[in-house]
């Protein structure tokens, strides 16, 4: 089977269960608008500073992640599909599939947090752009470092919550670029843009050695 063709069929299968289950789409919803409503109710009517809405924003998609990103290889488990994906698809399709699904559900999480963010706690958002390239790259970045960590996680009955655990030291390089960059497009009255160049490129940088590092170790992990 073609490579690309096998990724597309993955992608597409676990987008297929996941609109007709909405398993992760319904618990990033719950997760995202319980902790809006809850941080708003406990800030007051008050304005919220950049630095602590930045803060707020990046620890809501970093738990929501973690609730919803790990579910498709434990699917895969609990539905006994292991073995049939192994023997009819290239690792390296299973992998790609899976990321580029983690991929459009962490851009979506991360759009709905932002903008829930923005309307309920209702910071300035001067740079509107340097924020949406953020959580973009935020989310490639969070499913590269991700998907692999729930593979492994897979294998192991019952372990679907500690991939927050396992997955939170590899993410703070990813975190503190994200906060920093999320900051500076919520500070009114600067250009953020020359600011924010090296947290940019953290980023980038950050994406691409998870992906690779992934892409290198996905085969003996899904194999073994």
């Amino acid at each position: 089977m073609d490579l690309l063709a096998a990724s597309w069929a993955v992608f597409l299968k676990d987008a297929r269960l996941e609109l007709r289950t909405r398993y992760a789409l319904g618990a990033l919803a719950l997760f995202v608008a319980a902790s809006l409503v809850l941080t708003r109710v406990a800030l007051g009517a008050g304005g919220v500073r950049p630095e602590i809405a930045a803060a707020l924003l990046w620890l809501i998609i970093l738990f929501a992640a973690a609730v919803g990103l790990g579910r498709s290889f434990l699917l895969e488990a609990e539905r006994g599909t292991v073995l049939l994906l192994q023997l009819t698809v290239p690792s390296g399709a299973v992998y790609a599939g899976k990321l580029l699904f983690n991929v459009v559900l962490t851009v979506a999480l991360n759009a709905a947090a932002g903008a829930g963010v923005v309307i309920v706690l209702a910071p300035a958002v001067p740079a509107p752009g340097l924020l949406a390239l953020t959580l973009v790259l935020g989310a490639i970045g969070l499913a590269g470092a991700t998907t692999l960590l729930a593979a492994v996680l897979a294998r192991a009955a019952g372990a679907g919550p500690m991939l927050a655990v396992l997955a939170f030291p590899v993410l703070v390089p990813l975190l503190f670029s994200g906060v920093a960059l999320t900051r500076l497009a919520f500070t009114p009255g600067s250009n953020p843009w020359p600011d924010a160049t090296q947290d940019l490129l953290s980023l980038v940088g950050y994406a691409g050695l998870m992906i690779t590092a992934s892409v290198l170790l996905f085969d003996y992990v899904w194999r073994e």
